[in-house]
């Protein structure tokens, strides 16, 4: 199991980055959060196994990619605090 959190920059709020993240999510065996930043970007925690992690947020990049210009991604360990995938 891995925890990654995500930044994305560009053009992601107004746009249904957040609910796209939240239906999406529900694809995979995976759990987290996503919000908006009140410096323009979308941040996004998502925990599960690798290759699930990894494969959803290749969709969301995917379905998205007019939006983003940029992300920044750290991995750390999971903490099991969730219980679902929520928008915030």
């Amino acid at each position: 199991m891995i925890r990654q959190t995500v930044h994305f920059f560009g053009d992601v709020q107004g746009v249904g980055f957040r609910y796209t993240a939240y239906t999406v999510a529900k694809q995979f065996t995976v759990t987290g959060y996503v919000r908006n930043c009140s410096d323009g970007s979308v941040k996004l925690v998502v925990e599960g196994t690798d290759r699930e992690t990894k494969r959803y947020l290749d969709s969301i990049r995917k379905k998205m990619s007019g939006h983003i210009d940029r992300d920044e991604m750290t991995k750390s360990s999971p903490t099991g605090e969730f219980f679902g995938f929520d928008i915030r």
